[in-house]
């Protein structure tokens, strides 16, 4: 068959099923290279094994960790590029033969042995052993509750930083995270999930004053903003509860866990140097991949307080896993507080165990709070309703909002047979180039605040990278605008910057204090005279200057793909909307764009994607859930 994919992706000594399912955009030649390389390595001539194999490779690539070869030709599509997820054509092996020869295969027998199998279920080595150790770690902290708090103060406290009915949510969940060694504070941007974690931390530092705390979250933007809301947070706290908490800062994940760059990376900290804290909290836990949160738990020591914070709605970690909704799975608000309000009522009650002996499953419900109320929209605001909706996989609701053209949402209706037409276009460019005209006018005036506040002022968000509803695409083309060059044909160049760019890090600078994600702005040198040109970004809340000389991976930032965005905020939001044929058309990506908004979202996109979107939820496959449920894999 002629292949519709580029030559770079085409596996070129592929051959059976490994070949078309490459031809098809399935694999990519790295999947089939991986897996033709271990079946020559242990002697595997099985093509429907190998291929297994290959799926098992490629499914870590897309965020699952485990394969079910009975439905994996049902759950299939294309690469995550492409806009098509047609599977006619592809051999895919009777599920039942395939399972059976994978399970006689040297490939799943063995310690050594690349796949782990139990029934037509399928892990790649490293991320069974990484999942049964999160869920020995969960499960081993949570069996009982700690005997560390006085309870009746406790009550005291509660009472003392949640004096306002209105933040009773918050109350009730600063007590559920407050017993437990490991509990989850959840709920979408708005809900007071910053405001929650301080007046918690405020509670526990008031009966522990020595308890040591860490700050942290996935990305450097994301531990920026985590340190930032903190501080406004312990604002609003009584004086002796600020100096309580006076200090604090936040870091990121690979930071605190002491990364070591070189041919033998790994961390510092693990079960042979645990961390020196006894409460940690991490934000933005959705991102937190499976593997990095392996390296945390083991890295804790067995008293320590675990506190992840996260919306388990939004998107998750780029890499494998989805461990926050693996953890909060189906609990929704009320009967989880059941036992900790009683506990706090009772304060008799011996915290040794709790009241009757719970499923492991329960165990860590009872540690999981869901803050539903928002406070950052108000309760009529049309982005707060449309995120609502979204979540709720309520079609109807969706394209009602969207329709009604209430202030904060609009929606550009597009058809997805039809190229863009130029009307679109010069919506989208109207909106750059008043953006950019803003970030110019700040950038030149000298004032570093300023030109970060209108940085973040608007983004263009997609979910794709490549493709006519790509970044590529449409980064090039916001730069053309904001540069004023849009009557000009020849493709613009992304390596010459200009004053008033905004620029994103790609990649960790720990000498320069920069992570990825980072967004910065460029500025004109200093000195008329000179060519050194500079680039100002926001650390911790002050602005901090970099020559561009210095910076190492950059590239614009007026385009960004949705996962790149999760743990920021700007003012307005465009989103370029995927195809009702991508498999990126989801409710996850949907509605984390949604809510990178404060003030406007723009949706364009097609009814049937937005539609196909809200019924679509991300299906990462993992086991973890199950292994959750019970003290041991079944």
């Amino acid at each position: 068959m002629t292949s519709p994919l580029p030559a770079a992706d085409i596996a070129q000594r592929a051959t059976g099923a490994l070949a078309a399912f490459n031809q098809h955009g399935i694999l990519t030649p790295a999947d089939v290279h991986v897996a033709s390389r271990l079946a020559t390595l242990l002697h595997e001539a099985d093509e429907s094994v190998v291929l297994a194999l290959a799926l098992a490779v490629r499914a870590a690539r897309h965020g699952s960790v485990v394969i079910d070869l009975s439905s994996i030709a049902q759950a299939t599509s294309a690469s995550e590029d492409a806009e098509i997820s047609d599977n006619s054509g592809v051999p895919w092996p009777e599920p039942g033969a395939w399972a059976a020869s994978c399970e006689a295969s040297v490939l799943t027998s063995g310690t050594e042995a690349p796949l782990r199998q139990r029934g037509t279920l399928l892990w790649l080595a490293k991320y069974d052993a990484q999942e049964q150790r999160v869920a020995d770690q969960l499960l081993t902290r949570t069996r009982t509750l700690p005997d560390d708090l006085d309870l009746a103060r406790l009550r005291t406290g509660l009472d003392r930083l949640f004096p306002d009915p209105a933040d009773a949510d918050q109350g009730i969940a600063a007590a559920i995270c407050a017993l437990p060694r490991v509990s989850v504070l959840a709920g979408g941007p708005g809900t007071g999930k910053t405001t929650a974690v301080s007046r918690l931390l405020a509670l526990l530092r008031e009966q522990r004053p020595q308890w040591r705390i860490a700050l942290a979250a996935p990305t450097g933007k994301a531990a920026a903003r985590l340190g930032e809301a903190v501080t406004r947070s312990l604002e609003t706290l009584p004086d002796a509860d600020q100096a309580r908490l006076s200090g604090l800062e936040s870091t990121t994940l690979h930071r605190l866990l002491g990364w070591r760059p070189g041919p033998h990376s790994g961390f510092r900290h693990d079960h042979t140097n645990r961390l020196p804290y006894d409460i940690v909290v991490i934000d933005e836990a959705s991102m937190v991949s499976l593997s990095l949160m392996d390296r945390l738990l083991d890295a804790l020591r067995p008293a320590a307080r675990l506190i992840l914070v996260g919306d388990p709605d939004q998107l998750a970690s780029v890499e494998a896993g989805a461990v926050l909704a693996d953890i909060v799975g189906d609990t929704t608000p009320g009967p989880r507080t059941a036992p900790f309000l009683a506990a706090l009522d009772a304060v008799s009650l011996s915290h040794g165990s709790t009241p009757t002996e719970p499923t492991p499953a329960h165990r860590l419900r009872d540690g999981i709070a869901l803050l539903t109320t928002n406070h950052r929209f108000h309760a009529s605001s049309a982005i707060s309703a449309l995120a609502s909706a979204i979540r709720a996989g309520h079609t109807d609701d969706t394209l009602s909002i969207l329709r009604a053209g209430d202030a904060g949402v609009e929606f550009v209706e597009l058809d997805d047979t039809a190229p863009l037409s130029g009307e679109i276009l010069g919506i989208v460019q109207a909106e750059i180039e008043g953006w950019a005209a803003a970030l110019r006018a700040a950038t030149l005036s000298g004032d570093h605040h300023a030109a970060l506040q209108a940085l973040e002022g608007h983004r263009l968000l997609c979910a794709h990278r490549r493709g006519p509803r790509g970044v590529h695409y449409w980064g090039a083309l916001a730069k053309r605008w904001a540069t004023s060059d849009a009557s000009d044909s020849r493709s613009p160049s992304l390596d010459a910057h200009h004053p008033g760019e905004p620029l994103l890090v790609t990649a960790n600078d720990y000498e320069i204090g920069l992570f990825n994600g980072d967004t910065g702005i460029v500025t004109a040198p200093p000195d008329p005279r000179s060519t050194a040109t500079q680039a100002w970004f926001d650390h911790s809340g002050q602005p901090v200057t970099v020559p561009l000389v210095r910076l190492g991976a950059v590239q614009p930032a007026y385009a960004m793909t949705v996962h790149r965005t999760q743990g920021s905020q700007f003012g307005r939001v465009t989103m370029i909307h995927p195809k009702a044929t991508s498999n990126l058309a989801t409710r996850e990506t949907l509605y984390t764009a949604v809510t990178r908004a404060v003030s406007h979202v723009r949706v364009i996109g097609s009814i049937e994607s937005i539609t196909t979107a809200v019924t679509t939820p991300v299906t990462r496959a993992t086991g973890l859930q199950a292994r959750l449920a019970a003290d041991r894999f079944a």
